[in-house]
C-alpha cells in the first residue's frame, strides 16, 4: 500500500511538473506575439495606413496622386490621441517610462509617431476635396472629440465612438458626395449637386473629382486602422506590475454609474463563489481519493 501511495504521488508530481513546463512554454508564447505585436505588427499597420490615406485615383486620369493631410487632420489627430489617453486605450506612462530599455522606449515612441500620423491620414482619407464640405466635416470631427474629452469613457466606449465617427465621415464622403459629384451621375444627381450649389450661392466650391477606386481604397486604409486600434494594447507587452494595473481598473470602477456598478460587484461575487466551488469540489475528490488508497 505504501508502494501505491508513493508511486501516485510521484505520478501527482510528474503530472504538475508537466503542466508547470506547459503553462511556462505558453507564457513564453504569449510574450513572444505581444512583443512582435507591438515591436513589428503594429508599426506595419500604422505606416501602411499612413501611406495608403493619402493616395487619390483620379477621376479622368485614373491616375495615382498623394494627398497630404491638411493641417486640421493634424488637429484631429492630436485631439484623437488625447482621446485614447483620456479612455485608457493608450496608457503613456506605461508605453514611455524609465522602467523600459533605452531602446523599448524608442520602439514605443516609433509606434505612438506612426499612430499619430495614421490618425491624421485617416481623417485625410474621409475629409472633402475641398470647398464649404471640408469645413463642415471638419467641424464636425471636431466638436465631437471635444465632446468626448470631457465624456465619462473607457477604452471600449472609446474604440467604438471611433468607429462610428469614421464610418459615418466615409458613408458621407465617399457615398453621398462622391456620387453626387461624379461626371458619369444620372441627370437627377446633377440636378441636386446644381441646386446645392445655387441654394448656398455656390460656397460649397468645386470638389475634386476622384474615381469610384478612391472610395475602396479608404475602406481598406480605415479597415486597417480599426485593425491596429484593435490590436493595440493598453501597455506594450503587458509590461506592468499588479499595482498600474490595479490603480486602472479601480479607476475605470469608479468611472461607472451606480447601476453598472452594482453589476461588476454581483459579477465578481459570482466569479469567487465559482472559484470556492471548484476549490471545495477538488479538496473533496482529493479526500475521497486518499480514503480508497488506504483502504
Amino acid at each position: 500500500m505504501r508502494k501505491r501511495r508513493e508511486t501516485a504521488g510521484h505520478e501527482t508530481r510528474a503530472r504538475g511538473d508537466a503542466g508547470r513546463g506547459e503553462a511556462g512554454r505558453a507564457a513564453a508564447r504569449r510574450a513572444t506575439n505581444r512583443l512582435l505585436t507591438a515591436h513589428l505588427l503594429l508599426p506595419t499597420i500604422f505606416l501602411t495606413v499612413a501611406l495608403a490615406g493619402g493616395v487619390r485615383v483620379e477621376g479622368e486620369t485614373r491616375a495615382l496622386v498623394f494627398v497630404a493631410p491638411p493641417l486640421v487632420a493634424l488637429v484631429l489627430a492630436v485631439l484623437l490621441l488625447a482621446l485614447f489617453a483620456r479612455g485608457r486605450l493608450v496608457a503613456l506612462p506605461r508605453w514611455l517610462s524609465h522602467d523600459h530599455a533605452p531602446l523599448a522606449n524608442v520602439s514605443h515612441a516609433l509606434t505612438l509617431v506612426a499612430l499619430f500620423f495614421a490618425s491624421a491620414q485617416a481623417f485625410n482619407s474621409v475629409l472633402p476635396g475641398a470647398g464649404l464640405f471640408r469645413w463642415l466635416f471638419s467641424f464636425f470631427f471636431l466638436w465631437t472629440l471635444w465632446q468626448n474629452l470631457f465624456a465619462a469613457t473607457d477604452a471600449r466606449r472609446t474604440l467604438r465612438s471611433v468607429v462610428a465617427l469614421f464610418g459615418t465621415a466615409f458613408v458621407l464622403t465617399h457615398l453621398l458626395l462622391a456620387n453626387l459629384y461624379a461626371p458619369e451621375a444620372g441627370w437627377l444627381r446633377r440636378v441636386a449637386g446644381a441646386l446645392v450649389e445655387g441654394a448656398t450661392q455656390g460656397s460649397l466650391g468645386g470638389q475634386t473629382t476622384v474615381a469610384p477606386a478612391t472610395g475602396y481604397l479608404s475602406f481598406f486604409t480605415l479597415a486597417l486602422y480599426v485593425v491596429g486600434l484593435v490590436l493595440l494594447p493598453s501597455a506594450p507587452g503587458g509590461v506592468a506590475d499588479g499595482a498600474p494595473r490595479a490603480s486602472g481598473v479601480v479607476e475605470d470602477y469608479r468611472r461607472l454609474s451606480a447601476g453598472e456598478r452594482d453589476e461588476a460587484r454581483a459579477e465578481i461575487l459570482r466569479a469567487e463563489l465559482r472559484r470556492l466551488e471548484a476549490v471545495s469540489l477538488k479538496a473533496s475528490e482529493e479526500s475521497e481519493t486518499s480514503r480508497d488508497d488506504d483502504g
